[in-house]
């Protein structure tokens, strides 16, 4: 990685595998277990300065962009504790208000973003949208009384909101000028009346829950509006910086996204070489046999051009490029999910009967891995994405 990483990048990604290590998979596991959230490593994580590394140093951010971020979710990752929270907060919610917020939500949001004593949940997806953000029946109408928002709608899959103090949530708005909806970003407290979570049932092991968002007459005021307040006119500000605000809260998501996944990845891939190295059932390890090897090194190079990719388009969202930065993160993120998958299954395969067992804890990623290619969007938009927006194929819808 020192071909692609500046020296304070590879010290930053010592450090974080450090840190995981002392954590590891045995006190991920025994968290979910006991149906904790990893609060211990997230503290920690936050005093060493590493949770808000992507945001403004001006408002007690590391100064660093998604490359930095991103490095922190995979080694963390790589140790089997990842951070879920990681995608959501700071990288999502952080990077949308940092780019497009009012000073007053800078001021207010961002440290404590940065330094992990808040925390913010994105709710984009709904029950009858799917993968169709044009769809999206989240509206938000202007209080005649307040000059504030009134929202209502339904989100599902939203991560954390439990433990989060807002929910960013993506809605529409009526244009002034033509009638057509258009999206806007709403931060929405998690005590506002009207708002209520339910949780869903998931055969997910994670700490972090997944809930059924309720919007009922949920009333706002005009500050709520990213970007926008009491000093922007209907139709100005934060309304018509919507659809920006949306994909530079994406791209970073499926940065992310492949960096969870590589991590996960990598943690399986170790398990199984520390197994096959040391497993004999014959005169040699198992892992002398090509059968079990070059699908290991296979995976190996899987997870390596999948890093690649993350990196380019990491850099290239840090670098303002969000255009080129658009392809290689929805790219990135469909390898590394392949990759997570694949190596995962492989794992697995590799200790045979142990693969499944608690004592060797890499079954329960079997489910895990499907997220990477299931979420936040899947394997097959990013593929229509690719043929529609690289190769200029037509559209099938």
């Amino acid at each position: 990685m020192s071909l692609i990483e500046t020296e304070e990048q590879q010290a930053l990604r010592a450090a974080v595998a450090a840190l995981g290590k002392r954590y590891g998979r045995e006190y991920f596991t025994r968290v979910v277990a006991e149906g904790k959230h990893t609060d211990d490593l997230w503290a920690e994580a936050a005093e060493l300065g590493y949770l808000g590394v992507n945001l403004p140093e001006e408002y007690g951010g590391g100064g660093g962009g998604i490359t930095e971020l991103a490095i922190v979710l995979e080694e963390l990752g790589a140790a089997g504790c990842p951070l879920l929270m990681l995608v959501v907060s700071p990288a999502i919610c952080g990077t949308v208000i940092a780019r497009f917020g009012t000073e007053e939500q800078k001021r207010q949001w961002l440290p404590g973003l940065a330094d992990g004593s808040r925390k913010m949940a994105f709710g984009i997806t709904e029950p009858d949208a799917g993968s169709n953000s044009h769809r999206i029946t989240t509206t938000a109408r202007r209080d005649p009384e307040t000059g504030g928002w009134i929202l209502n709608g339904r989100k599902v899959f939203i991560s954390g909101v439990d433990i989060a103090e807002a929910t960013l949530i993506v809605g529409r708005t009526e244009d002034a000028k033509t009638g057509k909806l258009k999206p806007c970003l709403f931060i929405v407290p998690r005590e506002a009346p009207g708002f209520s979570r339910s949780p869903i049932d998931m055969e997910l092991a994670a700490p972090e829950k997944q809930f059924e968002l309720v919007l009922d007459d949920v009333k706002l005021p005009a500050e709520a509006l990213v970007g926008g307040g009491p000093s922007h006119a209907f139709g100005s500000g934060g309304e018509d910086a919507g659809l920006l605000q949306l994909f530079a809260g994406l791209n970073p998501e499926r940065v992310m996204t492949a960096a969870f996944a590589l991590g996960m990845a990598r943690y399986a891939l170790g398990r199984a070489l520390e197994y096959a190295r040391d497993r004999q059932v014959w005169k040699v390890p198992v892992g002398a046999h090509q059968a079990i090897a070059h699908p290991l090194a296979q995976c190996h190079i899987d997870i390596e051009l999948a890093r690649l990719m993350m990196h380019k388009a990491a850099h290239l969202y840090d670098s303002g490029d969000d255009m080129g930065a658009g392809e290689a993160a929805n790219m990135a993120k469909y390898a590394a999910g392949e990759a997570a998958v694949k190596t995962v299954d492989q794992a697995v395969h590799t200790l045979g009967g142990n693969g499944l067992t608690a004592e060797y804890g890499l079954a329960s990623m079997i489910t895990a891995a499907r997220v990477a290619r299931i979420a936040p969007v899947s394997r097959e938009m990013i593929l229509n994405f690719v043929s529609h927006q690289s190769l200029g194929l037509p559209k099938s819808y």
